[in-house]
């Protein structure tokens, strides 16, 4: 009881921003049956969720000085070997048997033609992540002309020691130097710098961040239906009950789908499944990154504290700002979707109890397609002018919501910000040191 308590508690205060932040004008499910790119989570790209919504004006007697940024690389081949070879095997073998459709065999010869382009690229950032970098820089510099377009701008640039985090820093650099030829770029990348830029799990975080394996597998099983699929695919339903594990199966070519939105090519396998098929392989892995990286009660709603290193960095960097200038950051998904349930933005920080309810208030696309990132923008009086300084959050370029009180939102004052994060951050460290 004590336990439940303490984890409403820490919910409630995790998402005060909620009482203002706009709920979805939509269902999870309608909104990836008309765009069911968004069924890959993180592997969305970007630049099919950007919005066409203009910025809100700053205030009068204002003007933006200071950006402080961290970004996700942009698209990329998958990871693991296997999540092309294990799919690829599986179709195979009943190809060498006979058992596939029309379907089935057009399906292995797609996979086929996708691994073929993965020698030793695996993980490398592709084309169309570099393209996304590319657009995000030309978007800073157009949108804050006072920031990016200011004489002998120092531009402090920062990345992973990871090749795509490094590629999609130069292509952002590159646009900010093609608008600024004055600009002093410093690019840095160095094993010194991980422990806020790609932050292990450590402490409390680490001892809760796998309590919500069999949630997950819970959701695995809930949500994957593979019958129609397997008839689909296979001509020989009895061979595939003995010889197919369907629900892996199934959940593999999803992934290999959903990401082929990483590349320049025709070859597509979305069509494989129906919209209601998409949607709950989405839900399966909705509810594993929030239990792995959000404010889930399963992990004691610690996991956005992972990111405990970057929010310090980002707080201690933007009091040492004395002049016009920008600091940029590059690494992962890991570290930006927890961030921004650290920081609060929009409804991310959401302590949700009831997993089949998750998607209701909490979607991972929102938060961390490929190349995602989080832009805080400061702002101060012009010359001659007196006021606070203000903060407004841009979440994928979104205006956020953040979680203390405004009255001209999306500006909040930077003041009111910096004092809930340290005091979140005092606390935490506190439990952690009673552990």
């Amino acid at each position: 009881m004590k336990r439940s308590l303490l984890l409403l508690a820490i919910g409630f205060a995790m998402t005060v921003q909620a009482q203002n932040a706009p709920v979805f004008e939509t269902s999870a499910k309608d909104e990836i049956a008309a765009n069911h790119y968004l069924a890959g989570s993180n592997y969305l790209d970007y630049n099919r969720q950007l919005s066409e919504k203009p910025l809100t004006p700053c205030p009068k007697g204002y003007e933006p000085f200071y950006m402080s940024h961290y970004g996700r690389h942009g698209s990329r081949w998958l990871i693991w070997e296997g999540d092309y070879t294990l799919p690829i095997r599986a179709l195979k073998s009943a190809h060498e048997n006979g058992k596939l459709t029309e379907v089935g065999e057009e399906t292995l010869q797609k996979l086929e033609a996708i691994f073929s382009t993965t020698k030793k690229r695996l993980g490398d950032l592709t084309t169309v992540g570099e393209r996304q970098h590319h657009g995000i820089g030309k978007r800073m510099a157009q949108n804050f002309p006072e920031i990016f377009k200011t004489k002998d701008l120092k531009i402090d640039a920062r990345s992973t020691v990871v090749i795509r985090c490094i590629l999609s820093m130069i292509a952002e650099c590159e646009e900010l130097a093609a608008a600024n030829p004055t600009a002093q770029i410093h690019n840095d990348v160095s094993e010194s710098l991980q422990y806020y830029l790609n932050q292990p799990w450590e402490g409390i975080v680490k001892e809760e961040g796998k309590t919500g394996d069999k949630e997950y597998h819970d959701a695995e099983v809930k949500y994957t239906h593979p019958e129609r699929l397997m008839k689909v695919l296979f001509n020989d339903q009895q061979w595939v009950y003995n010889n197919v594990m369907a629900g892996d199966l199934m959940r593999r070519l999803f992934d290999v789908a959903t990401n082929m939105q990483s590349h320049d090519t025709d070859i597509e396998l979305l069509s494989l499944f129906t919209d209601e098929e998409l949607y709950d392989q989405w839900r399966i892995r909705n509810v594993g990154w929030y239990l792995d990286y959000g404010a889930s009660p399963v992990s004691g709603t610690k996991m956005p504290f992972s990111q405990l290193n970057l929010l310090k960095n980002i707080i201690e960097t933007a009091d040492t700002v004395t002049q016009t200038q920008a600091t940029l950051r590059f690494g992962h998904e890991v570290c930006v979707m927890p961030l921004a349930c650290l920081l609060e933005l929009d409804n991310c920080g959401m302590a949700v109890e009831n997993l089949d309810e998750l998607d209701t208030y909490w979607r991972n696309y929102r938060i961390f397609p490929m190349a995602c990132n989080i832009q805080l923008v400061f702002y101060r009086p012009k010359k001659g002018k007196e006021g606070d300084i203000l903060v407004k959050a841009l979440l994928n370029e979104r205006e956020a919501y953040m979680p203390t009180s405004t009255d001209q939102w999306p500006y909040y004052k930077w003041q009111d910000l910096r004092e809930y994060y340290l005091k979140k951050i005092a606390a935490f460290e506190q439990e952690a040191a009673t552990k």
